[in-house]
């Protein structure tokens, strides 16, 4: 609503009169009996009206002073980008093995690679052999590649599948759920050059298994992945990578959904392309 719907014209009408001279006649002798003539007086009523009157357009002329009405109209222009965190940049459009690519050569574009890049290595796929090796293939600086696959190899091995209790294809048992999901909160740039960038990534992580029979419930964490990434001449590409944990804020106090909820949220809910 603005200003004028709230305060609508207002209009005045004309206080006084037309200021017209008067010629008073001679009176006839008084009647010593007749009745005797009172001096003429302004009725008080007229008074009373041109007070309320006065009162009133003060009244008005206060209300359209007031800070409700302010001297500058708001503007239809967009607002600056250094009003807001994100840059409004919209996301990329390529894809390769399901993982955005195609980031500029700059600090924003290092920023969203990183940040997609956590979502794709903190994924579920990363537990199935195939899927990882894809992940990696994709993401993986050329002369990094087979020494992160390796690695990568060595962290997801079957002892530790088997210990979460999926399959050697990381697949959860029948009748459950497994999550693992990151979404990143934040990202920053540590060192950047044309060639070269280190970004770390703040994020929130969802693991475990659903089911009621399930020995590793869905918890959440927070940690903070840290990213070397060279530009290869149309992308960035990951040459390191290294997580810690935190920072991590207060848990709220908010009830625990059920483990059919939550497997349902991480089947319906997708994941989105992060730019900065």
């Amino acid at each position: 609503m603005s200003n004028d719907d709230q305060y609508g014209g207002a209009g005045y009408g004309e206080v006084g009169g037309t200021g017209q001279t008067r010629t008073r006649l001679p009176e006839a002798p008084a009647d010593p009996y007749g009745p005797t003539r009172r001096t003429s007086r302004a009725p008080r009523s007229l008074v009373t009206v041109v007070g309320v009157v006065v009162l009133l357009i003060a009244a008005i002329a206060f209300a359209n002073q007031s800070p409700d009405t302010p001297d500058d109209r708001p503007s239809d222009d967009a607002p600056a980008a250094a009003s807001t965190a994100a840059t409004g940049t919209d996301p990329v459009t390529g894809k390769t093995a399901g993982i955005p690519k195609g980031f500029a050569q700059d600090e924003q574009g290092a920023q969203s690679a990183a940040a997609n890049y956590a979502v794709a290595l903190g994924s579920d796929g990363m537990f199935n052999p195939a899927r990882r090796h894809s992940i990696v293939d994709a993401m993986a600086e050329e002369s990094s590649r087979t020494r992160l696959q390796a690695a990568f190899d060595a962290d997801y091995s079957a002892g530790l599948l088997a210990q979460i209790g999926l399959t050697k294809d990381g697949l959860a048992p029948t009748g459950s759920t497994f999550v693992n999901r990151t979404i990143p909160a934040g990202a920053k740039v540590k060192n950047f050059s044309a060639g070269s960038a280190s970004v770390d990534v703040w994020c929130i992580g969802m693991f475990g298994l659903t089911g009621d029979k399930s020995t590793r419930p869905v918890t959440s964490s927070w940690f903070t992945i840290s990213m070397t990434l060279k530009w290869n001449g149309s992308d960035w590409k990951v040459v390191e990578t290294s997580q810690k944990d935190g920072p991590t804020p207060v848990t709220g106090d908010v009830p625990v959904s059920t483990s059919d909820e939550i497997g349902s949220a991480v089947t319906e809910f997708g994941g989105f392309t992060y730019a900065r």
